[in-house]
């Protein structure tokens, strides 16, 4: 009699069939957390037309009935996007404001993190220094950005360097101390395991410091990019007639309530566009190194 062997159900999958399935997999999970984030704005919005429409006076005296409504703000939006709508001055205009306050942060958070990083690995790693420069940062650090504003209109004069330098106030702090704090919390094995296989004293910087303090830098580097956008609207207020906080002064002094909110939008994007740019940076720079949490 003979014998039939069962057959075995597993089914082998191949590589790229299954790099395929996982990218099946990955694109729906993407999906769902869109889904997820959208209703919080969507309600706020209905809210925001209801609170208009039914003129509701909201905690700390805000009356809600001076608020221009979504609709009347998506059309100021679309028009400083591509003109044509309203046909006023601002017809078409973001461009040109978005690009000049894009560059004016980009340079202010750039020249922060190449100061910022390099002072932070030196101070976590050097006690000397530390205890040197600690007490002074700790002293200037707690002075807001808005108080160092009419000083550097003084001492720089109006136009892109006195915004620049306010941004960079803005980012540094946030990066130095951050910074500090990931160098400082290298465990000691990971400078045993590094000795013992063989790396020099001198290559552990980079070998091991640098790489363990990562997340701890990114985090830094996260918010001063944010707070960077925020200080922006502070910098171009006074002496710049090109960029997102003039186009706010100018809407404020014409009461333009739509123009404000609009632009107010087009700030929060674009710092939100801004952060996934440098998480993207980071993480094609890492590589397939686990840097990153």
């Amino acid at each position: 009699m003979t014998t039939v062997k069962p057959v075995d159900a597993t089914v082998i999958v191949p590589p790229v069939a299954a790099r395929a399935s996982r990218r099946a997999i990955r694109l729906p999970g993407r999906l769902v957390a869109v889904l997820w984030a959208l209703p919080v704005p969507l309600l706020l919005g209905l809210l925001w037309d209801r609170g208009v429409a039914g003129g509701w006076t909201l905690p700390f005296g805000i009356q809600m009935r001076f608020l221009p409504t979504p609709y009347e703000v998506g059309r100021r939006l679309a028009d400083l996007a591509a003109g044509g709508i309203i046909n006023d001055t601002y017809s078409g205009t973001l461009w040109l404001h978005l690009y000049a306050s894009t560059l004016r942060v980009v340079q202010g958070f750039a020249l922060a993190a190449v100061i910022a990083i390099p002072l932070g690995i030196i101070m976590g790693r050097s006690r000397l220094v530390y205890r040197m420069l600690e007490p002074t940062i700790n002293l200037v650090r707690p002075i807001p950005v808005t108080a160092w504003a009419p000083l550097s209109l003084l001492i720089i004069g109006f136009g892109d360097r006195s915004t620049i330098f306010l941004v960079f106030l803005a980012a540094v702090f946030s990066i130095l101390l951050n910074t500090i704090a990931g160098v400082h919390a290298v465990p000691e094995r990971l400078f045993e395991a590094a000795a013992m296989l063989g790396t020099p004293r001198a290559h552990t910087l980079y070998k091991v410091v640098l790489p363990a303090a990562v997340p701890s830098i990114v985090a830094g580097l996260r918010i001063a990019l944010g707070l960077s956008w925020v200080i922006l609207v502070v910098g171009e207020t006074v002496g710049i007639r090109i960029g997102l906080g003039a186009l706010i002064t100018q809407a404020r002094e014409q009461s333009r309530t739509d123009l404000i909110i609009a632009v107010m939008i087009v700030i929060g994007l674009a710092g939100f566009l801004a952060d996934r740019l440098l998480m993207l940076a980071v993480r094609l720079i890492a590589g397939r190194r686990p840097l990153l949490r």
